[in-house]
């Protein structure tokens, strides 16, 4: 969603009585809009206080008058593009698509082309959901670029909602394949670290006790001497929060280019971390059955395991 300063809808003023604290915070209760809107609009300055623009963490007193105004959307126009994509299932409401590594998920005013959506448009045209805003038609969730596996894409908006509110009630069942620095003493357990976005470094997202809830149960599959390969799966869906967990307990995720760059010099590989999103699971929004669906590990995946096992003492 992206706004031109010079188009607004609208201009909403509050004139506070008690309401104290945070601007984001409050402007967030007293308005409809997300915490993630209000930011975004503080962000451009178009938030005022008392006639001045303040930061998100301004604190209110309570007497305050608030401007602010509100922009009318621009609707980023999807350009169709013939982009192979690797189908696993579909049907009349929905499909699944074995995403590979390296491609963005949707497309955004800096990289409108070469996405997962631009190939969706090509290739399934008007036959998507409308999704959550103009640039994510169909998507139910996503992944990042540099990961690799299963995404469920939704055919109408009927069956959007539905995997929405499986996504949301935690019954959209994810399970993450990834290969991690060091041998884990703990075999078997959860993470459970709430997280928050990173305020030293903006792309990355950190342990936080203040941050939102974030679970993740995890199996050690296999270890190496330099590594263990890890099945993890999702109890929430935050951002980042399988490289975000494992990074804070001291086994960042191999070829990890935000959570781990030392590692891009001493692993042979370039193509970004090594996590792959091998199975899902989720009730069919027609049938009402849970259906499930498996991708194997991709060949790097696969070069980078035989390279371990060839470092094992016999």
């Amino acid at each position: 969603m992206f706004y031109d300063r010079k188009k607004i809808k609208e201009i909403i003023y509050f004139q506070l009585e008690d309401q104290s604290g945070r601007l984001d915070k409050v402007l967030v209760e007293e308005s409809e809009l997300s915490r993630t809107q209000i930011q975004s609009l503080i962000k451009q300055g178009l938030v005022t206080v008392n006639g001045q623009v303040e930061k998100a963490n301004y604190k209110l007193s309570g007497q305050e008058l608030i401007e602010m105004q509100v922009p009318e959307e621009e609707v980023l126009e999807i350009e169709a593009q013939a982009i192979p994509l690797d189908i696993i299932y579909e049907d009349d409401d929905l499909l699944v698509i074995n995403k590979e590594a390296g491609m963005v998920v949707h497309p955004s005013k800096g990289h409108p082309r070469d996405t997962l959506v631009n190939a969706l448009v090509y290739h399934f045209g008007n036959h998507l959901a409308a999704g959550s805003d103009s640039y994510r038609p169909g998507l139910v969730h996503r992944i990042d670029k540099d990961t690799s596996g299963l995404l469920v894409v939704a055919k109408n908006n009927e069956s959007h909602r539905y995997l929405s509110q499986q996504l949301m009630d935690h019954t959209l069942g994810r399970i993450y394949y990834c290969l991690v620095e060091g041998q884990m003493e703990v075999k078997q357990g959860s993470i459970e670290i709430p997280l928050a976005r990173d305020p030293k470094n903006r792309l990355k997202y950190h342990a936080d006790a203040q941050g939102k809830p974030a679970w993740t149960d995890f199996e050690v599959l296999e270890s190496y001497p330099s590594a263990s390969l890890i099945q993890a799966e999702l109890k929430t869906g935050r951002t980042h929060q399988i490289r975000a967990h494992f990074e804070h307990i001291g086994h960042p995720i191999i070829g990890d280019p935000v959570y781990n760059r030392d590692s891009l010099n001493l692993w042979p590989t370039d193509q970004g971390q090594f996590l792959h999103a091998g199975h899902i699971h989720f009730i069919h929004p027609r049938s009402h059955e849970l259906i499930e669906f498996h991708a194997p590990l991709p060949a790097s995946f696969i070069n980078l395991q035989n390279h371990l096992k060839s470092q094992t003492p016999a």
